[in-house]
């Protein structure tokens, strides 16, 4: 066991312990997150081994990732060639200056973050019925406030636009908004955070389990997915 300056013990924890703490276990949770993030990115192999990622916008409906795309590209072919692909969300919370733990060792810099990934078959939905229920839901997601007409399996437009379908084999979580810190440990975090005013504190905060008002922060839970 390391002995460790206690501005270190935020970064230095058991790795055991704090992949532990890092993961997300509640499956709500992680269909919460997807169904709030707009961009996923799906990773499949080219023609010669090499990956391809590219950002996507995507809905998780029935346990699996509908997206939409061109009928012919590149990520299609590489579908067609091998359908094992990887599919990643993230969301960058707060970054962590390392002024917060140690007046000058950079290296104690650090990110608050919300993450998903899976492993899983892809394929290209040939099925107008199928296609349909993923461009609605798209279309839902998307544009919650209406104003389009919805699609029906016998529109032309569905032969104009391709659906891709990945079903996870393997789906994790992982999350860091100071869950694996000590109350004072995190309320410290918490202040330093608040003090630094970026564009993302407030909503930082809250997802942490903080209240703001005129007086500072207040601890109202402990947020544990």
């Amino acid at each position: 066991i390391l002995k460790i300056n206690k501005n270190r013990s935020y970064f230095l924890t058991s790795n055991m312990q704090l992949l532990g703490k890092l993961e997300i276990k509640s499956k709500e949770k992680i269909i919460e997150f997807l169904s709030s993030e707009s961009t996923g990115r799906i990773a499949s192999m080219d023609a010669d081994g090499f990956p391809q990622i590219i950002p996507m916008n995507f809905v998780f409906i029935n346990d699996v990732i509908y997206m939409h795309s061109h009928i012919r590209g590149e990520k299609l072919e590489n579908i067609k060639r091998n359908d094992k692909v990887g599919f990643e969300v993230d969301r960058n919370l707060e970054f962590l200056p390392s002024y917060f733990f140690d007046p000058t060792d950079a290296s104690l810099a650090d990110t608050l973050y919300i993450s998903v990934v899976m492993k899983g078959t892809c394929q290209i939905i040939e099925n107008n019925e199928e296609k349909t229920l993923a461009l609605n839901a798209l279309m839902k997601k998307y544009q919650p406030e209406g104003g389009y007409e919805p699609i029906n399996p016998k529109m032309d437009v569905l032969n104009e636009v391709a659906v891709i379908k990945v079903t996870p084999s393997t789906l994790r979580g992982k999350y860091k908004i100071g869950q694996n810190l000590k109350h004072t440990e995190k309320l410290e975090l918490a202040e330093n955070i608040f003090k630094r005013n970026s564009k993302t504190s407030k909503n930082t905060l809250e997802i942490m389990g903080f209240s703001l008002s005129g007086d500072g922060i207040e601890l109202k839970k402990d947020v544990e997915w």
